[in-house]
């Protein structure tokens, strides 16, 4: 056999055993040598012992047991399990800023990743249901871009738009371009975005990515005060409640027991619990106060009390007396 149709022959059996191998469902010498057979490879099975040592001792994770009489293999690498790819599928799928086209192609590379018996399973349960997916075909090149400017802590250039009536794009600032100095990129609310630290405001400043067009990295380094927000990134992120700037305030809340679910959606399980009373419970957060959690408050119709410091609750009044005028 000639170098090529080895090279050939040793690509197919690892093909063979990432599609139709994993712990504790072996292949057989028979099956991959009819597996061989079937792409026009022949191969007797003295001759697949070899290639099969030599395979482990170039390093494949590929381990050697029985099945029955014959001499069996896997691949032991790690993959996905049949719970994982579907959560990571589902929430792909979900996503609003990643478009159709985007999301069938990478729900595609997810299921070959998985192997074929994984991907027939998955395939069969997928279900299509979100209608509201963006168009900008961009969005992987503005995160590439994004990411390399973060990495190498230097500022970040792009045009801004909206979308009109009509869906087309309107350009903010007569399409001059933004300059900023990227922090991280936060996923929030089914959309992905850029927040960043604006020397001008000397605060932070969010964009949605989706929004982006010609992401470009610059040579001028980020700012000295975005490098030190970039060192706490977590804590900086944290303080942009649903992407909206507004001053950070540490909040009393006062609930009854049955939207200690909610709570914890809002503010995480690690969130400290206290009684207020004999049947109301009471936190302590911080957020920025902005429309976003007055809107948060809303829903709960009186349910959820501020109950310190009183000039939230009073913003928080004032809010519902303007919407209402």
């Amino acid at each position: 056999m000639g170098e090529n149709n080895q090279k050939i022959k040793l690509l197919r059996i690892m093909e063979f055993l990432r599609s139709e191998s994993e712990a504790g469902k072996p292949v057989s010498t028979n099956q991959i040598i009819n597996y061989l057979k079937g792409h026009n490879i022949s191969c007797e099975r003295r001759t697949l012992y070899k290639d099969m040592e030599l395979l482990i001792e170039s390093g494949a994770n590929i381990v050697k047991t029985e099945l029955g009489r014959e001499n069996a293999y896997y691949i032991d690498e790690v993959s996905l399990s049949l719970a994982e790819l579907k959560i990571l599928i589902d929430a792909v799928q979900a996503t609003n800023f990643i478009t159709d086209v985007k999301t069938a192609e990478l729900v595609e590379k997810l299921l070959a990743f998985s192997g074929i018996r994984r991907s027939e399973i998955v395939r069969d349960n997928i279900v299509l249901y979100n209608n509201h997916k963006h168009s900008n075909g961009d969005i992987y090149d503005n995160i590439e871009q994004i990411e390399l400017a973060i990495r190498q802590k230097k500022q970040v250039s792009f045009y801004y738009f909206d979308l009109d009536e009509k869906k087309n794009r309107v350009y903010r600032k007569e399409k001059k371009r933004y300059i900023t100095d990227p922090v991280a990129l936060v996923f929030s609310e089914d959309n992905y975005y850029l927040v960043a630290y604006s020397q001008k405001y000397q605060n932070a400043v969010n964009y949605r990515v989706d929004r982006m067009d010609t992401v470009e990295v610059e040579d001028t380094p980020i700012c000295e005060e975005a490098q030190i927000k970039k060192r706490k990134t977590e804590s900086y992120t944290e303080q942009v409640f649903k992407m909206y700037n507004g001053e950070v305030e540490e909040v009393t809340l006062e609930f009854p027991p049955e939207l200690l679910g909610a709570v914890y959606d809002k503010f995480g399980e690690k969130t400290i619990i206290r009684h207020s009373d004999a049947d109301r419970l009471k936190i302590k957060v911080t957020v920025q106060i902005s429309p976003p959690f007055f809107g948060w408050l809303f829903q709960f119709m009186g349910k959820m009390r501020i109950l310190e410091p009183p000039s939230v609750l009073e913003k928080y009044n004032k809010c519902i007396r303007d919407t209402l005028e």
